[in-house]
């Protein structure tokens, strides 16, 4: 089983709503089920089928959490030596070379990744371009709308 490279923070996050969907989500919607099965007829009642329908989702996200937390390669920045080298779970902050536009990106995994707030997978394709490189680099990224150069400024450990 190949292991899922995720931050402290994506570990936090997914344990955390793990715990919600089991002791919050699951007896809600155990709750649900129990109350709609004494309204009586099965076949024709919307809100057991509505409350199964969600124990699905719920039960189904909890498998999941489980598992990438199971095959999850939990890494810490702060605890790594800096080098200077962007690695995963930086964040590299970066100078547009045609726009003289700086934008900063943190390297998370997949599932941690948020655009808006500036985190982007270690599987795209800034991340797989600068991954490797160090600090005042030029980098060319393939992008849909051609090439973009970009020159490291700065990486951060934190």
């Amino acid at each position: 089983m190949s292991k899922i490279p995720m931050t402290v923070q994506g570990e936090r996050m997914l344990r955390e709503e793990l715990a919600r969907l089991k002791t919050v989500d699951r007896p809600r919607i155990i709750a649900a089920i129990a109350e709609a099965r004494e309204h009586g007829d099965l076949k024709e009642n919307a809100e057991y089928h509505a409350a199964r329908e969600q124990q699905g989702f719920c039960e189904g996200r909890i498998k999941e959490i489980e598992s990438k937390l199971a095959s999850a390669q939990v890494i810490d920045v702060t605890t790594l030596p800096k080098t200077g080298k962007v690695i995963f779970g930086v964040t590299v902050e970066l100078i547009n070379l045609e726009t003289d536009g700086e934008v900063r990106y943190q390297i998370v995994g997949d599932d941690e990744a948020d655009l808006k707030v500036g985190k982007i997978s270690v599987n795209s394709p800034i991340a797989r371009a600068l991954i490797g490189k160090e600090e005042g680099e030029v980098v060319a990224v393939k992008t849909p709308n051609g090439v973009v150069e970009y020159e490291i400024a700065g990486v951060d450990y934190q």
